[in-house]
């Protein structure tokens, strides 16, 4: 998009230096920053208040009063103890997650192009300050409220505030009401916006007025206090999983109390064991681990230049089967160049009018070092005037430079010249008139550009000189150029009616359009948008994912069709262009979409036949916009990406995805990581169902059939310092199977706990359980004391999880690669939970308080012996999960 500033003079965008940097800073600091009233992040006792309310937690400190109660004083503070401990994981977690969200709330902030020392530059709308000038184009979000200065066709919608529907317009404020208060937003013809509402229609300058809880907006801000965040369709099932789960744990651990007191008449340690169970099978970690998986998950997508403005994107990147891109700054640099030259030449008997018959054309690439031949002068001068003079879009900043480079300080370049007036593009017609007064009056030129059919139009062109035209923008085309057309009129020379009354020529005696103009064709002008380099590997590793990628641009097919050779996007069938398409019915463009990834000359509106098209065929859509035009598109897919950069605010706000660098790679980036995420959340899921069944299992048996208890809520405690940063930092921190983008998508419907899933943490739950109960049992049938069964079964339990642990870390078979892994989270955890199990086992004090026995080293033996049988038992169940298949052929094959 481009936010110059159309029909207002550069005279007029250049008389506001805007702030300078040093002025913003100070009053960034004496005012803060432009932000809403909100309830901002959690303090660190919130967090800790809610680690409080944590069922876990208030287990602990009831299975410490009850020791304490019993006189063991020693056992309640070590419990005590362990509650510190873990509210010291806990508050690491999410204060990890508080932080995550922070930096995204700071990516998310809506975004405002202002002048500062006299250039424009691109901020964050909360590091807007009063004073600050806004540059406002269609399709942005006003940042504050501010008074205009200057506007054309300026028009806004202030529904959000007023509840009126229909757009106001706007007008440039005069002196006295630049010294006025800022009335109430609604009403036409009013020099004043308002921070919320949307430019519709036009442009314009503002200066800020107020910032932040000063504003109309802030004022109904504390009403957004009250505002909770969605849950995603995920956390809805955690949520209702985790209360059947509580529901039932709950009925299991009273039965148990009862059962203990009423069997061996001793209700304390009853109660004890009604709380080991309870910290053995209570289900909170579960809606903890989706919180945080989701948080960090969006916030390691952000330092790959992708914004997950919902969590539910990350929840469903990694689920695309499609991607569709736009051309222009997402496959290539958006950094034009004029790559070629074709001047036209007259033909020396005019009373033809073939005004192109010998094109001479000039390639720069061809000769970089050289001058510039006298015959593409005129072109190139034209082509600036047609331009503006600070310009900020990428093909006119292209023009100025090539003006610069190779003919300055010639007769073609006009500084002193002054813009009478411009004629903007319109749909209608894709050209653009510049007119403009030389210094001395003696001359009135016309300067246009745009689509060569337009120009052709323009300068009446036989049906004979169209063809030709065409057939020469199809050769430029063809060779990846973005090709437009350039004339020229001179007023002065014209013949009635085209000559205006003289010497008085101002804007309002101009003709009223561009027709009446004499224009004569100079020729074309091809520029070139290089390719991204990452693009190329990036669209590789798409089809290697089993991913279609579909080139939407507004560029010829030739041109199209040029960039997707350098690129290796595969075409399949024939380019559609956006005419064919409107003449499809949604029933033939569902039969063309199979074949077809190219679709050339088409508008933003076409886009939305396209998503729905391929969703009917039961694609997953990612799609790419950065209009206004592009927001019903990017709501109908089911990832809706906006371009960051060039982007407009309602693409933003229409998009789950924003890509800040409009980069191809990143999306591709980001499909692997949502794939991670997703792979790296159900490995926590089925760590935490397998490890509370066996922790589940010896609460619960030595109860039933009355032999002694092997778990204390000690020894549950001790387990969940290494479950809890296990679930919830080593397996969110996993990097990215190496197959992760060699499989094809998988099905966004398909849930976290599958029966495979569901079925395979099963299995290696009983499994651990099996050992521990075999070991528990033997060392009772040998005759070994209560507490030499307790540290055996223990120690297996711990040798078993850190095995479990290593297992799930990967879904391929384990190697000793793993212990290369990066995850340094695995290593800390693995280490610091055989080193504390080290100490309990034989400080003296730790294993008194324990209630555990000197192991031996054949004890030992034993119990690590248990661990590697688990160990083995978790690699074989993979060999019987049937691995995902891998895609073979370079390209998907459409639905």
């Amino acid at each position: 998009m481009n936010h110059g500033f159309g029909v207002l003079s550069n005279t007029e965008a250049n008389t506001e230096a805007g702030l300078s940097e040093q002025e913003a800073i100070a009053r960034l600091k004496q005012d803060g920053y432009n932000e809403l009233p909100s309830s901002g992040s959690r303090s660190l006792w919130a967090i800790a208040w809610d680690i409080v309310q944590d069922p876990i937690f208030l287990l602990l400190v009831g299975g410490g009063i009850i020791y304490w109660a019993l006189g063991d004083l020693q056992e309640a503070l070590i419990l005590l103890g362990f509650v510190f401990f873990i509210m010291g994981i806990s508050l690491y977690q999410e204060g990890k997650t508080e932080h995550a969200m922070e930096a995204l709330r700071n990516l998310s902030s809506p975004r405002a192009l202002v002048i500062r020392d006299g250039q424009r530059q691109r901020i964050t709308g909360r590091e807007v300050v009063r004073g600050d000038v806004l540059v406002l184009a269609e399709g942005d979000r006003v940042p504050a409220d501010a008074i205009v200065l200057s506007c054309s066709n300026l028009s806004t919608d202030e529904s959000l505030l007023t509840g009126e529907s229909v757009p106001v317009r706007k007008v440039a404020a005069d002196i006295d009401a630049q010294d006025g208060k800022m009335p109430r937003p609604g009403g036409d013809d009013l020099p004043f916006v308002y921070s919320g509402t949307l430019v519709v229609q036009g442009q314009g300058i503002a200066q800020v007025r107020a910032i932040g809880a000063q504003t109309e907006m802030g004022k109904i801000g504390n009403a957004l206090q009250t505002v909770k965040p969605e849950l995603t369709p995920l956390q809805r099932e955690m949520n209702r999983l985790v209360s059947r789960l509580f529901g039932i744990a709950l009925a299991l651990c009273v039965a148990i109390v009862v059962v203990y007191g009423l069997t061996r008449g001793d209700w304390l340690n009853g109660i004890l064991a009604g709380i080991t169970l309870a910290m053995a099978i209570l289900p909170n970690e579960f809606p903890v681990v989706v919180t945080i998986f989701l948080a960090l998950g969006a916030w390691r997508i952000s330092q790959n230049h992708v914004l997950a403005r919902r969590a539910a994107a990350v929840e469903t990147v990694g689920a695309a089967t499609v991607l569709c891109v736009d051309k222009t700054g997402t496959l290539t640099l958006n950094q034009m160049a004029v790559q070629q030259l074709c001047a036209y030449e007259l033909c020396a008997d005019e009373s033809t009018h073939d005004q192109a018959e010998k094109p001479h054309t000039y390639d720069l690439s061809l000769h970089t070092s050289e001058p510039l031949p006298e015959t593409v002068h005129e072109l190139v001068e034209f082509c600036i005037l047609a331009s503006q003079r600070d310009p900020f879009d990428p093909m006119e900043k292209a023009f100025k430079q090539l003006g610069d480079r190779y003919l300055a300080d010639t007769e073609h370049i006009h500084n002193d010249w002054q813009l009478l007036r411009e004629y903007p593009l319109s749909p209608q017609l894709l050209a653009m008139s510049h007119v403009w007064r030389s210094a001395d009056s003696e001359q009135y030129e016309i300067a246009s550009k745009g689509a060569p059919e337009a120009i052709a139009d323009l300068c009446h062109f036989t049906p004979a000189q169209q063809q030709r035209l065409a057939e020469q923008v199809s050769d430029m085309a063809a060779q990846g150029l973005r090709v437009l057309g350039v004339a020229k009129a001179a007023l002065l020379d014209a013949p009635p009616p085209f000559l205006p009354p003289h010497p008085s020529l101002n804007p309002s005696n101009l003709p009223d359009q561009q027709h009446d103009f004499p224009f004569q064709f100079l020729g074309l002008v091809g520029l070139s948008d290089p390719v991204r380099p990452t693009v190329a590997a990036a669209v590789q590793e798409c089809y290697t994912a089993g991913i279609r990628v579909v080139m939407i641009t507004g560029d010829y097919p030739g041109t199209a069709q040029a960039i997707a050779r350098q690129i290796g996007l595969l075409q399949m069938g024939a380019v559609m262009t956006g005419a064919e398409l409107d003449q499809m019915s949604d029933a033939e463009l569902q039969e063309r979409i199979q074949s077809t990834n190219i679709f050339a000359r088409a508008v933003p509106e076409q886009k939305l036949r396209l998503v729905n098209g391929l969703k009917a065929k039961g694609e997953v859509v990612a799609m790419t916009g950065d209009g206004v035009n592009d927001a019903p598109a990017l709501k109908a897919a089911q990832i809706g990406i906006a371009m960051g950069q060039r982007g407009t605010d309602v693409a933003r706000e229409s998009a789950e995805l924003v890509l800040l660098d409009d980069d191809f790679s990143s999306i591709v980036q980001a499909v692997k990581l949502g794939r991670r995420i997703f792979d790296n959340l159900r490995k926590a899921m089925s760590y935490l169902l397998a490890i509370h069944i066996p922790i589940a299992g010896m609460s619960l048996i030595p109860v039933l059939f009355k032999l002694p208890l092997v778990l204390l809520p000690i020894h549950v405690a001790f387990l969940h310092l290494i479950i809890d940063p296990a679930c919830s930092i080593v397996l969110e921190a996993e990097p990215a199977e190496a197959t992760v983008m060699q499989r094809p998508p998988r099905n966004p419907k398909e849930p976290l706990f599958g029966k495979k899933t569901v079925g395979l943490a099963v299995l290696q739950g009983s499994g651990i359980l099996a050992i521990a109960l075999i070991i528990f049992v033997a060392s009772l049938y040998r005759g070994q004391s209560e507490l030499d069964a307790r540290a055996l079964t223990f120690t297996t339990l711990i040798l078993a999880n850190l095995g479990l642990i290593l297992s799930e870390s990967s879904t391929a078979r384990l190697s000793l690669s793993v212990l290369k892994s990066p995850n340094a989270a695995l290593r800390w955890v693995m280490g610091g939970g055989l080193f504390f199990l080290a100490i309990v086992l034989y400080v003296p004090f730790l294993r008194q308080l324990f209630s555990f026995s000197f192991l031996h080293p054949i004890d030992l033996a034993i119990c690590l012996s248990g661990g590697l049988i688990c160990l083995i038992w978790f690699e074989q169940l993979k060999g019987f999960i049937q691995p995902r298949k891998v895609v073979k052929s370079s390209l998907r094959k459409p639905a």
